[in-house]
């Protein structure tokens, strides 16, 4: 006699939409101007685990629509420009999937680099171009307030990779 066996079900809900709610929530909660003992609380760029994470799991054409959503919702919440954010998303979404065949199995150490560098690309960009619309350049000492919390965030992101990168075989 065979015993049913349990078969994980990996869909959108699981892999896209919970994963997006939460870091809505966590966007707010860190948006709130919050002071505590003079210090306020860190404004990491919480959807850059997902832009990382996200091809890396499986391509998807809902991933990328739900990338620019919550960066529209990351330029609102902080006052940028339109589209600031949704872009850079983007990019970085775009760069790992370009390179997800090198970067699919790799050792931590190898996906943190590459995590570090696509943070690094999407501040880079963000920067460049607020500096273009304001006609100055942002205070480095922000950006570096704000690129520091977003690379701590990576075990996140490897969280997400490993239990969801075996989800689906027919993406390998």
């Amino acid at each position: 006699m065979r015993r049913p066996v349990a078969v994980r079900v990996v869909g959108p809900m699981q892999w896209i939409v919970y994963p997006a709610l939460i870091t809505v929530a966590a966007t707010i909660v860190l948006q709130t101007p919050v002071e505590l003992f003079g210090l306020h609380l860190p404004e990491p760029v919480i959807p850059m685990v997902l832009a990382f994470a996200w091809p890396l799991i499986r391509p998807s054409v809902l991933a990328p629509l739900v990338l620019a959503g919550l960066g529209l919702l990351l330029d609102i919440l902080t006052y940028g420009p339109l589209g600031l954010w949704a872009l850079a998303f983007l990019v970085i979404y775009s760069v790992v999937l370009a390179s997800r065949s090198f970067l699919a199995g790799q050792d931590t150490a190898v996906l943190f680099v590459w995590y570090a560098a696509c943070c690094g690309l999407a501040f880079l960009l963000a920067y460049l171009a607020m500096a273009v619309i304001t006609g100055m350049p942002a205070s480095l000492i922000s950006l570096a307030l704000q690129v520091a919390p977003t690379l701590l965030l990576f075990p996140f992101a490897h969280r997400l990779i490993e239990r969801f990168e075996d989800g689906d075989v027919r993406f390998r």
